[in-house]
């Protein structure tokens, strides 16, 4: 069977690519509609329930929980793009340099890479927020620095692998120097590797740019964020619980479909899975 045929038989891919689907959609939709303006005040109307005019009701400042809800989904997902390209770019370099040269260089790589990954996300925008001030830009940055170090680690292991592998060795063999070794075999090799790893990357990154929102660190009023919509509804929470239910799942849907497809994805391109389904 094709690919297509069997991401079509693949129930985890397909729920996962559903529902990563809609957060697409949603974050698109965020460009050129919302029911009404996401930072729009209006008090005399605050804490209302799901109604023809506000679908999901209103929080605690009379906006509109659905428009609220849009826009947090664009700003997920531009961190999450932002912040898992930076790890591409840099951790997978770092990563095939480290397999291409060995030795002294690929010590060097990975104890960076280890002195890095010593720092997670939160701590690291705590640092960038204390020299910069708190923001979008402190919680792309903080999340992209994570990153790099996680796919340096798993492209130097994938590439390691391909290096020795006996087409390698004939192409070594022909004069192939190690940049044209890594750009024509080596890549390709490992490139289904990084993008289930992407996928899984993009959904942590949801989760903590929400996490990092929720405490304070992240996304700044007036723009609105699923992650700080929760620390708001946190004092509410016996006068109005669905104030927190909307972003909590909206967090849980989005991060639930992308590890889903990740899931399937996984299935779909590795040779030996495909074979035995």
């Amino acid at each position: 069977m094709s690919f297509a045929q069997r991401a079509l038989r693949h129930k985890s891919f397909g729920v996962g690519g559903v529902l990563v689907a809609l957060l697409i959609a949603t974050a698109l939709l965020s460009f050129v509609w919302t029911p009404y303006p996401a930072a729009e005040i209006d008090i005399p109307n605050k804490l209302q329930l799901p109604s023809a005019a506000h679908w999901l009701g209103t929080d605690s400042l009379g906006r509109d929980i659905v428009s609220l809800l849009i826009i947090g989904a664009r700003n997920g997902v531009a961190v999450g793009v932002i912040a898992v390209g930076i790890g591409i770019a840099f951790g997978v370099a770092l990563g095939l340099v480290a397999a291409a040269r060995r030795g002294w260089v690929e010590e060097a790589v990975m104890r960076f890479s280890d002195f890095t990954f010593a720092f997670p996300a939160l701590l690291t925008a705590i640092m960038l927020t204390a020299l910069y001030g708190p923001g979008l830009l402190t919680s792309i940055v903080a999340i992209g620095i994570f990153n790099v170090p996680v796919f340096a680690r798993i492209t130097r292991a994938a590439a390691s692998g391909v290096w020795a592998r006996e087409f390698v060795l004939a192409a070594r063999a022909c004069g192939k120097g190690a940049l044209r070794i890594t750009l024509d075999h080596v890549l390709p090799n490992i490139a289904a590797i990084l993008v289930v790893q992407a996928t899984i990357q993009f959904a942590v990154a949801i989760l903590a740019e929400a996490a990092l929102s929720y405490l304070g660190l992240g996304t700044q009023p007036p723009q609105p964020s699923w992650g700080r919509m929760l620390n708001e509804a946190q004092t509410l929470m016996f006068k109005a619980p669905l104030l927190a239910v909307y972003p909590g799942l909206a967090i849980a849907l989005s991060v639930l479909g992308l590890n889903l497809m990740g899931d399937g994805l996984r299935d779909l391109m590795d040779p030996r899975l495909a074979r035995a389904r």
